[in-house]
């Protein structure tokens, strides 16, 4: 082995939600790779490597940078916000060791993904089965998100919406909101949840029926309940058995 690779994990961007694995990484890597804003979550105080932040859409590029510099022997930290294995850099980062055929100790360290840190703000709404889906359409073919989309719309789960809308993205949202205003009864328990557990967290519940009129953007996941899911004052409860909630 010539050096370590730790995918870490930072959740959604609060200290105290950081994973005591993930701060022991951060605190012995000599090098932080990652998206500018999610270095910026770490103190300084947790992590004293040297840093190297990359933009938006440098994805594949700072997977292989940290790639590289731990098979030069350096022990590595690429971040993720969440977990980076749901819609984080993992992927990316283990096909790059993989197909480069580098010899280097890898591990992934899991951290509090968005769905469930909205879902704690809201009370227990995934606690029956649930599906995420990202409306991000930039690497999926608009057509296969459309597919998607119609098919959880009609099933009967709790539905979590990572990546809603961008300023200049908004169709596959507006497309989601029909065919969920169609499929789902229009009283049915909805909440939106921007920045959790960061600064400007924003809670907002609602109901598919007026879905349309939430304020959603690529910091916001979006939870829609199910035929099991009830509002209870400010909390949103899913049971498995609908009798007891009566």
């Amino acid at each position: 082995m010539s050096g370590r690779l730790a995918i870490v994990g930072l959740g959604p961007g609060s200290p105290d939600l950081l994973t005591t694995a993930a701060a022991a990484e951060l605190a012995t890597a000599e090098l932080l790779v990652g998206y500018r804003r999610y270095l910026d979550w770490i103190p300084s105080r947790l992590a004293g490597g040297v840093r190297e932040p990359y933009e938006l859409g440098q994805e594949r590029l700072r997977a292989r940078r940290a790639v590289e510099a731990a098979a030069a022997g350096r022990r590595v930290a690429l971040v993720s916000g969440g977990d980076p294995g749901v819609y984080g850099i993992a992927a990316l980062a283990l096909e790059e060791v993989a197909v480069g055929g580098h010899r280097l100790e890898v591990t992934v360290v899991p951290g509090v993904t968005a769905a469930t840190a909205a879902a704690a703000l809201v009370g227990a709404p995934l606690a029956v089965d649930f599906a995420c889906l990202s409306l991000s359409d930039l690497l999926l073919p608009a057509r296969e998100l459309e597919d998607r989309t119609l098919a959880l719309a009609a099933a009967d789960l709790v539905l979590v919406l990572y990546n809603p809308a961008s300023a200049s993205r908004r169709s596959p949202w507006r497309a989601t909101v029909g065919h969920l205003q169609r499929l789902r009864p229009a009283t049915t328990p909805v909440a939106a949840v921007r920045r959790a557990f960061r600064p400007g967290q924003e809670v907002h519940l609602s109901e598919v029926g007026r879905l349309h009129e939430l304020p959603v953007d690529m910091e916001t996941v979006v939870i829609v309940g199910s035929s099991r899911t009830r509002r209870l004052g400010d909390w949103l409860l899913t049971l498995r058995d609908r009798e007891r909630r009566r």
